[in-house]
C-alpha cells in the first residue's frame, strides 16, 4: 500500500474506535445538515506537522469539505497563530476533531524534536535516522513527522530491509554465518533487499569487512564511543555505509558527527517526543 492507502486505513480504524455506534454528543444536539467552520489554533511554539494529514482526514470523512491552509508542514509555528480553517458539516468537524488533534499534536512534537537534532548536524555529512521504536499502528505518521522535521526514515518494518542484530547473530551461530545465510536468502527469495549488520566490537567489524563486500550495504556500530567509531571507520573504508547507534542524544550528537559516520540512529526522536498544544475551535458567523 502507498502512503494514502495506509493513511486511509489508519483513519478509518481510528474513527471506528472513537465513534463506535455513534457520536451521541453531536447527534443529540446538532442537526444533521448543519454547516460550520473551525480553525486550528496553535498554542505552543515548535515545528508544525500534520496539516496535510488533517486535510486528508476531513476529506476522507467528507470529500466536499473546504480546507484552507494557513501554515505548511515543516514551518516554524508560534503561539497564537492558526494552521488551517475547515468548512464542512458540523458532524464531520466534531467527529474528526480529536483524531486530527491527536495526530497533529503528536506529529508536531516529533517534528520539533527532530529539528533540534538536525540543527545540531548542520555543517556535517551525518544524517539522523529514526528507528522502529514507534507506537503500534501509528508508525506511519510518526515516521512522516521525522521526515517533516528534517530526519531520515530507517526501514519502515521488518519487511523492507534485513538487519542482522545481536540476537539474529547469536541465534545463527556467528556474524559470518548470519551474513552468508542472509545473502543466500536475498539472492533466492528477495533480490535487491539490502542487508545491514550490527557490530559490537572491532573483531565483528573486521569479519564484516572481510566477507561482507557485495553482500552488506551498511555496518551498524552499536554502543561505540565516538573515539571507537573514528577507529572503526578507518577499518571500514568506502565499501560500506556506516551507522552509529546507542546512547546518542542532543548533548553528544555533534561529537558523533565529527567522526564522519554516515548516519546516527536515535530512537528518542519518536519515543521521547512530547506532544505540542493545539486546539480546534468553532468559528461562529457574526
Amino acid at each position: 500500500m502507498n502512503f494514502d492507502q495506509q493513511l486511509a486505513h489508519l483513519v478509518n480504524e481510528a474513527l471506528k474506535e472513537d465513534i463506535g455506534d455513534g457520536d451521541h454528543s453531536t447527534l443529540s444536539c446538532i442537526s444533521q445538515g448543519a454547516k460550520g467552520k473551525a480553525i486550528l489554533k496553535i498554542k505552543q511554539d515548535g515545528v508544525l506537522a500534520g496539516v496535510e494529514v488533517a486535510q486528508k482526514i476531513f476529506h476522507l470523512r467528507e470529500p466536499g469539505a473546504k480546507f484552507s491552509v494557513h501554515k505548511k508542514d515543516g514551518e516554524s509555528m508560534q503561539f497564537g497563530e492558526t494552521a488551517f480553517e475547515v468548512e464542512a458539516n458540523v458532524h464531520t468537524i466534531l467527529s474528526c476533531e480529536r483524531l486530527v488533534l491527536n495526530c497533529m499534536q503528536r506529529m508536531s512534537g516529533i517534528a520539533t524534536l527532530t529539528r533540534q537534532y538536525t540543527d545540531k548536524l548542520k555543517g556535517y555529512k551525518t544524517r539522523v535516522l529514526d528507528t522502529r521504536k514507534t507506537t503500534p499502528n501509528f508508525r506511519l505518521l510518526e515516521k512522516e513527522a521525522v521526515k517533516i522535521g528534517g530526519g531520515v526514515n530507517h526501514r519502515f518494518g521488518l519487511y523492507d530491509m534485513i538487519m542482522l542484530k545481536d540476537n539474529h547473530i547469536d541465534y545463527c551461530g556467528g556474524i559470518e554465518q548470519a551474513i552468508e545465510k542472509a545473502s543466500k536468502y536475498v539472492s533466492v527469495q528477495k533480490p535487491g533487499l539490502k542487508i545491514e549488520v550490527e557490530t559490537r566490537n572491532i573483531d565483528d567489524i573486521e569479519k564484516v569487512v572481510r566477507m561482507g563486500k557485495g553482500k552488506v550495504f551498511r555496518i551498524m556500530l552499536d554502543n561505540f564511543t565516538a573515539a571507537q567509531i573514528t577507529e572503526a571507520i578507518k577499518l571500514i573504508g568506502e565499501d560500506f555505509e556506516t551507522e552509529a547507534s546507542g546512547g546518542i542524544n542532543l548533548d553528544n550528537i555533534e561529537e558523533y558527527a565529527k567522526t564522519g559516520v554516515d548516519y546516527v540512529s536515535v530512537g528518542a526522536l519518536i519515543h521521547q517526543a512530547k506532544s505540542l498544544d493545539l486546539s480546534l475551535k468553532a468559528v461562529l458567523e457574526v
